[in-house]
């Protein structure tokens, strides 16, 4: 990759997640200088994603800042190959994500260890090795470039180019970032939306406004769908929880572990203390999603006030009296011959790996049971074949076949839908150019006719590789 001319105008390509939903990856080019506004990993066919993940489309060394707008792992989740690779520069985010950051890389190298090891005792004679992206040693290396910034407050990445972070909504300390960038011809504005969150959400503060810009790049995941209302969510969430229990069943919630784990917590805890559900034994299998619910209780700083309120009347909204944690792989297993009804949360989201794959390897194939999606599902995953309710399914390498019963909530989502995202963009003006990332073709497609039916006259869904001037 040549360096970049100071004086040419500013521009970003797009690398990741340009007509799909996930492995965000956006170069900034400005100054003379490339930031990357986040680095994620690309979650799809396994042999793809191994591919687009460990082969970076740049020279890591040429690479001088990242900035982070939050710490799910299609965002934050191929940094440490990012050092790995050679880069040596500063990786700014909020404070809440850099703990939750943590919490996720280190899991997701454990996770790829985990995996290489079992597909590699599972494998053909002619198959060739699984090999991990990056390991432990690459996450702490990573972890030691991460700047925490304020909301709020602006942040010099190089000459000329200034950053800040709002409150994006989503995840504990997911942030919008917005880019002021000083060039011959005069300032150039850009903001990143990340991940942007919906408004009335348990737990975190609603999304703050969008900032006067140049250019805009924003998800439109949920393009032209319009989620249920949170309160009809919650209800649904216990009338499924509720008729499973009473066939003797378990009910088997495929989550992130940070950010859906604790909303469905949150959820089940409303329930069962409003006496809208029994209290039937939770466990969420997942020493992640343990840690992250630490990390949740520490920063408060990010939630709403009705969350707030309800912290100082239930202090342990999100601790055991009515939530066992699972972090033994002994106690997981055992939870595949625990009889009786129960709600299990396992990670990961999307069915592509961790310990949800053996929770659904041993209860996919009983009518009693449930499997709960609780959020988008990507293309090639797993988590799509579910909810496409295909009737045979491959997990961790054998065909099993889908006798459960699979149900679809949508509203547990904690992105942003169309209507939303109109909201959102429309104060901007349509003298704004508007990027669409993070979403399939369809989504995106949809959401860019709504924002030209508001007048906005150059709206693109850009390929990856494509590069805008800002």
């Amino acid at each position: 990759m040549p360096k970049p001319s100071p004086a040419a105008a500013p521009s970003v390509t797009f690398w990741g997640a340009a007509r799909t939903v996930t492995g965000s990856l956006h170069q900034l080019t400005a100054n003379g200088k490339h930031v990357l506004l986040d680095c994620g990993l690309y979650q799809g066919k396994r042999s793809e994603s191994f591919r687009r993940n460990r082969e970076l489309p740049f020279r890591a060394k040429d690479i001088g800042a990242v900035i982070l707008s939050h710490a799910h792992v299609d965002h934050c989740g191929n940094l440490p190959n990012l050092v790995r690779r050679g880069f040596a520069g500063p990786i700014y985010c909020t404070h809440a994500t850099r703990a939750l950051a943590a919490v996720m890389l280190g899991d997701a190298a454990k996770i790829q260890e985990e995996d290489a090891n079992y597909l590699n005792r599972r494998r053909a004679k002619d198959e060739p090795k699984v090999e991990p992206i990056y390991d432990a040693r690459d996450v702490f290396r990573t972890l030691t470039r991460l700047q925490a910034v304020e909301y709020g407050k602006r942040f010099s990445v190089g000459k000329g180019i200034e950053a800040s972070f709002a409150d994006a909504g989503h995840l504990l300390g997911s942030a919008t970032v917005s880019v002021h960038i000083d060039t011959a011809a005069g300032a150039r504005r850009l903001t990143f939306t990340g991940d942007v969150g919906r408004p009335g959400l348990p737990i975190l503060r609603d999304p703050a406004p969008l900032p006067p810009c140049d250019l805009l790049i924003t998800e439109a995941t949920y393009g032209g769908h319009t989620h249920e209302p949170v309160d009809e969510t919650a209800d649904k969430l216990g009338e499924v929880v509720k008729r499973t229990a009473e066939r003797g069943g378990r009910v088997i919630i495929p989550a992130f572990a940070v950010g859906r784990t604790q909303t469905v917590v949150y959820f089940l805890h409303q329930l069962i203390s409003a006496g809208k559900l029994p209290d039937i034994p939770i466990y969420v299998d997942s020493p992640m999603a343990t840690r992250a619910s630490e990390v949740f209780r520490e920063h408060t700083e990010c939630y709403d006030e009705e969350t707030l309120a309800l912290l100082a009347a239930h202090p342990d909204l999100f601790g055991d009296k009515h939530v066992r944690y699972v972090e033994k792989v002994n106690e997981s297993v055992q939870l595949n011959a625990r009889a009786g009804p129960c709600v299990v949360i396992a990670a990961s989201g999307m069915c592509e790996a961790g310990r949800v794959l053996h929770h659904l390897k041993h209860g996919l194939g009983n009518p009693a049971n449930t499997i709960l999606i609780a959020g988008y599902q990507a293309e090639h995953t797993l988590g799509r074949r579910l909810v496409e309710k295909r009737p045979e399914v491959r997990v961790l390498g054998r065909e099993v076949q889908v006798k459960a019963e699979i149900v679809v909530i949508n509203g547990l989502s904690s992105h942003a839908d169309h209507g939303d995202l109109l909201h959102m963009i429309e104060p901007l003006g349509t003298q704004t150019r508007v990027r669409l990332v993070h979403a399939e073709s369809d989504r995106a497609a949809k959401l860019e006719a709504g924002l030209k039916a508001l007048g906005f006259g150059d709206v693109v869904a850009p390929e990856s590789g494509d590069s805008v001037e800002v």
